[in-house]
């Protein structure tokens, strides 16, 4: 009877300790996430080729190569994506940045910090 209940007790901590941590990853980086600004950017003076781009913070870490060609955004390819991706916001995110170019678009709802940390690698390609 000992046993049994050591391996239950075993069982219920080994439990807890992965949805702890899981929870602890899950929400790393959600405050900075939320409160980051994305600024605009300025193509004109932006010569001719691909620019790596990236953005670190945790899941939401990814890493972009953006092509301009004529002082214009032509085309965003992602080299690194977020942990958990959504790739239809993925490609809106990026549609918006080509029809506007530039980051100042609106993130989408129900994915704000992946939409910013997306912005955020696109503005830093664009700022090196």
């Amino acid at each position: 009877m000992k046993k049994i209940i050591k391996v239950i007790l075993s069982i219920v901590t080994l439990f807890i300790l992965i949805t702890a941590g899981g929870m602890f990853y899950m929400t790393r980086g959600l405050d900075k996430g939320i409160k980051q600004k994305v600024n605009s950017v300025n193509l004109s003076s932006i010569k001719d080729g691909v620019y790596k781009g990236k953005y670190n913070s945790g899941r939401w870490s990814n890493e972009v190569n953006v092509t301009i060609k004529d002082h214009k955004i032509t085309k965003i390819d992602m080299v690194k994506d977020v942990t958990f991706s959504k790739p239809e916001l993925k490609e809106q995110i990026f549609s918006e940045v080509l029809d506007k170019q530039n980051v100042d678009v609106d993130v989408v709802s129900g994915g704000t910090i992946t939409s910013k940390a997306y912005l955020k690698s696109i503005e830093s390609a664009l700022n090196n």
